[in-house]
């Protein structure tokens, strides 16, 4: 009976000894967007999500993809109103100024050459002052925008022709730094 007990234990030790190991898994690197394999459920750990990528907020007057990289307005030959095709740009800077109480603009009125000073100085204030207005209208305060007329005093193209006076006959926002 001893020498039955004695094999018997030894049989265990044996068995005991015999039993596989559970194998240790090193987790290699995996990139950042793929998550990471579940271990093998043995105690329940906290799992930390994957911190998202930190954006730095771009203000969107700096955005060369934004429609307020558009900073002027232009006109046919002789009207003051804003066309159809610069409206959504006018309105895009009054919605921005609604939003940036602290922003100022300066509304600059240009003419072309064609007509007198006196003229085009009056018709440079009146292009000023009707982006003004579709600003305020927008949502912009009054006191967040200037209107001032240079006339033909400040041509953006120097030639004497219809392509050089279309790019004159503008009205150009200048943001306050």
């Amino acid at each position: 009976m001893k020498k039955l007990i004695i094999s018997i234990v030894l049989v265990n030790l044996l068995v005991a000894c015999a039993s596989e190991k559970p194998k240790e898994t090193v987790a290699a690197p995996e990139p950042v967007a793929a998550p990471a394999p579940a271990p093998e459920p043995k105690a329940e750990a906290p799992v930390a999500a994957p911190a998202a990528p930190v954006r730095a907020e771009v203000d969107p007057l700096n955005d060369p993809n934004s429609i307020l990289a558009k900073r002027s307005v232009y006109y046919p030959f002789d009207v003051a109103a804003v066309q159809d095709e610069d409206k959504p740009t006018v309105q895009a800077h009054a919605r921005y100024l609604s939003e940036h109480a602290n922003r100022k603009v300066r509304l600059e009125g240009n003419c072309d050459e064609r007509g007198s000073n006196e003229y085009n100085l009056g018709l440079g204030q009146r292009r000023a002052d009707g982006v003004k207005k579709m600003l305020e209208l927008g949502g912009a305060n009054a006191g967040q925008s200037e209107s001032v007329s240079y006339g033909e005093e400040k041509p953006r193209a120097k030639g004497h022709d219809e392509a050089s006076w279309k790019q004159n006959r503008r009205t150009d926002l200048i943001y306050a730094r």
